[in-house]
């Protein structure tokens, strides 16, 4: 859970999420979107994966993200069983 906090801590980085939750997209596709250098953008999106939050999947020569959905779900689930005090489970 901290690499996930880690990782949504950086504006960048919540941009990157905020693009790729609209629709899939290489990283060229992402960098373009950036007034970053594209090493930069390749570290913010070696971040993303590394937490788990995006996925990557390769498709030609490109190499495509998009969101986990799984993860995103286990930490509004998480913020929920904060929220409600669930101490008692």
């Amino acid at each position: 859970m901290n690499s996930i906090f880690k990782a949504l801590s950086d504006p960048t980085r919540r941009k990157i999420i905020e693009l790729l939750r609209e629709k899939d997209l290489s990283a060229g596709d992402i960098s373009d979107k950036f007034n970053i250098s594209k090493p930069s953008i390749s570290h913010h999106l070696s971040l993303l994966k590394s937490s788990g939050l995006i996925q990557s999947e390769r498709k030609g020569q490109s190499i495509i993200y998009m969101l986990n959905v799984t993860v995103f779900q286990d930490v509004v689930k998480w913020f929920f069983d904060v929220k409600g005090g669930n101490k008692h489970e």
